[in-house]
């Protein structure tokens, strides 16, 4: 086996790789006797097919197997011990031609194209200069998220009149066209639904106002169109429901009301755990912290998306283009030319990006150690709960789900990328200098839209 470099460019080179009837001989005949033990043949007995015809029938099939084996292991042996700093993979070479006879030939010599990943440096320091916009917490939001806390933790009681967020449970009764109840028709007792789904307006008015047991006569399909929450609603199948037709007779059975809880003591201590808040003053002031730590993650994003401009800009690195968009189209089967062609300056940003990143995480010694990482899943699993009105959530539950989320390979790499990202962050923070800038949300979407 040997393995030699020819340089192009600074960015481009050619692997040869040579392989002797050494490298493979051994192997190649191991494999074939195996196959021998199990081939069958007629004319032979099952372990007697000659070799010769055995090595006819299978023998460059097992070769060029090998040989796919020996250049994959030898290539990734050679790229390590030489430490070439190479992007992408190595390609079969479109500049060298492979020499090779499988029927004559006992030396094989296959070339392959490999790129180099540029030489490029980057220092920051508090001279460079990045604004940092932080998102404004106002009134509305605030009460936003105080009415969600009154909704979850609020009950559900009977009342006696229908109002327009209210849930309705009644009877439903086919009728005819002659507004009779329809003999053999659909009876649906105890459906239910929220009176604010109902979708046509003069049904809803219909309803809203109404009493236990009074009647309402209406198109049922006007009212519900979704045929799936309608046939759900009438416990019938969906294609019974898609060929309704006609009128539907409701009569009330109950009204129900969700309260919601009363901003007080009892509120403050479900959400936040007893004695943590004590006043209403205090409640908002938890709730602006929490809004604006809530925000802090877009506000990094927004100083991550505007400093790869930035040092995307500052590298001014150059890239080995034609070996790249080779590459793109071999590793992603979606991926065309022409597609590559079309969308290759802002691959090409990203690419450049994603070395910006390794070189500051290797230059400033930047790790994840796997506590960090189990904190960072737990928080992340948190985060899920408290979506489900879920706040406080005891540690060793937290650990034992993410715990169980990191044995996913996928998501535990996610995750790892995550915390190396909230890292590289944390250390531009402290780096480079940050302009603090607040603004509204409406205003913070739109720097999004340039």
């Amino acid at each position: 086996m040997n393995i030699t470099r020819e340089n192009i460019d600074e960015l481009n080179a050619v692997l040869k790789v040579k392989v002797e009837k050494s490298d493979y001989e051994k192997e190649v005949e191991n494999v074939l006797k195996d196959y021998r033990k199990k081939a069958t043949v007629k004319g032979f007995r099952p372990g007697m097919v000659p070799m010769g015809m055995i090595k006819k029938m299978y023998g460059k099939a097992v070769l060029l197997d090998e040989l796919n084996k020996i250049i994959s292991d030898s290539l990734t042996k050679h790229l390590v011990d030489e430490k070439l700093n190479i992007l992408g993979e190595p390609l079969p070479s479109e500049s060298v031609k492979s020499e090779l006879d499988f029927d004559k030939s006992e030396e094989f010599e296959f070339a392959f194209d490999i790129a180099f990943a540029p030489e490029f440096d980057i220092k920051l320091s508090k001279r460079d200069k990045m604004t940092y916009f932080e998102i404004k917490v106002d009134d509305e939001m605030i009460q936003q998220t105080i009415d969600s806390h009154a909704a979850r933790n609020g009950k559900t009681e009977e009342v006696d009149i229908v109002e327009e967020k209210d849930l309705v449970k009644g009877k439903y009764e086919q009728l005819d066209s002659e507004g009779n109840v329809l003999e053999g028709g659909i009876l649906t007792e105890d459906a239910l639904y929220a009176v604010d789904k109902i979708e046509e307006d003069s049904i809803r008015n219909l309803v809203i106002g109404a009493k236990k047991d009074d009647i309402v006569d209406f198109d049922i399909k006007k009212a519900f169109s979704n045929m799936a929450d309608l046939a759900s609603m009438l416990r019938i199948e969906k294609d019974v429901a898609e060929h309704l037709e006609g009128t539907f007779r409701f009569t009330v059975q109950s009204i129900s009301r969700h309260i919601p809880a009363e901003v007080n003591q009892e509120l403050f201590d479900s959400v936040y755990g007893e004695s943590t808040v004590s006043s209403e003053k205090e409640y908002k002031e938890k709730i602006v912290a929490e809004i604006k730590e809530s925000f802090v993650s877009s506000s990094d994003y927004k100083l991550l998306i505007d400093t790869k401009d930035r040092l995307v800009e500052k590298a001014k690195m150059t890239l080995p283009d034609e070996f790249l968009k080779r590459w793109l189209v071999a590793v992603n089967k979606e991926l065309t030319k022409e597609k590559v062609e079309a969308d290759y300056e802002g691959m090409q940003k990203d690419l450049a990006w994603q070395l910006i990143k390794n070189k500051i995480i290797e230059d400033q010694e930047i790790k994840v150690e796997e506590a960090e990482l189990l904190e960072f899943a737990k928080k992340s699993v948190l985060m899920q709960f408290q979506q489900y009105g879920m706040m406080q959530i005891p540690d060793e539950q937290l650990e034992t789900y993410a715990k169980q989320t990191l044995e996913n390979k996928e998501e535990a790499q996610k995750m790892m990328d995550r915390k190396y990202e909230e890292k590289l962050i944390g250390y531009l923070k402290e780096t480079i200098k940050l302009d603090p800038k607040e603004v509204t949300t409406a205003e913070f979407n739109e720097l999004f839209k340039n």
